[in-house]
């Protein structure tokens, strides 16, 4: 038994330069052993910080800087969300969204700019990396055939290319277009803050790679 909660700010879009914006949840995730957990809403917050406490293992708690003043219902009394278990953030059935942290509510602009043009997106946040609700996804790319992963991360050993290989291993004969990576740079994070914004994925480049994934046969 190791009871531990770690809770870690990370996250861009606050210009506090490379060394305070990193997000870092893919180097913890790769450790055997750690939980690690990424809330994007006031109640995932509460509900998987509640799971944290409540467990035995080692549990590194990832919040964003940039969510701290998101607001929304919270449910009352012993609220817990079970580590594994992705949220489906919206249903399209196009073109498959899997996004982390912050990045949630970027593919959600996204997807609503596609729906003017009729292209319906599923958005998964998976809340955990590790564990990592893995069925979640390859189910949704089973129906729609497309897979866009956003992430904040720069795209060398991140998520984003872990949940790619995932769904090129095991749905490979599902999917219609490659796998699409939308993440930062390869390079470390600007202090400017106009600089700053260029290296964050956006919602335009989200809907970008979703449309580039259907111009596939």
């Amino acid at each position: 038994r190791c009871p531990v909660v770690v809770r870690l700010i990370y996250g861009a879009g606050m210009n506090a330069a490379a060394q305070h914006s990193q997000a870092f949840y893919n180097l913890l995730t790769a450790v055997p052993g750690l939980k690690v957990a990424l809330p994007t809403t006031p109640a995932d917050a509460k509900g998987l910080l509640t799971e944290a406490l409540r467990g035995d293992d080692p549990v590194m708690f990832f919040e964003h800087k940039a969510l701290f003043g998101k607001k929304g219902e919270v449910p009352e009394g012993e609220h817990r969300v079970p580590f594994g278990h992705a949220r489906m953030v919206r249903e399209g059935g196009d073109v498959t969204i899997v996004a982390f942290g912050r990045m949630v509510s970027f593919a959600e602009k996204a997807a609503d700019s596609l729906a003017a043009q009729g292209i319906g997106c599923d958005i998964i946040d998976p809340r955990t990396t590790s564990p990592l609700d893995e069925e979640a996804i390859l189910d949704s790319v089973e129906v729609t055939g497309r897979l866009v992963v956003v992430d904040e991360s720069p795209p060398r050993c991140s998520m984003a290319a872990d949940v790619a290989a995932i769904v090129a291993e095991r749905a490979f004969t599902s999917l219609k277009a490659p796998p699409r990576m939308v993440t930062a740079p390869h390079t470390p994070i600007p202090f400017s803050r106009e600089l700053e914004r260029a290296w964050l994925p956006s919602p335009d480049q989200i809907a970008a790679a979703v449309s580039d994934t259907l111009r596939w046969g």
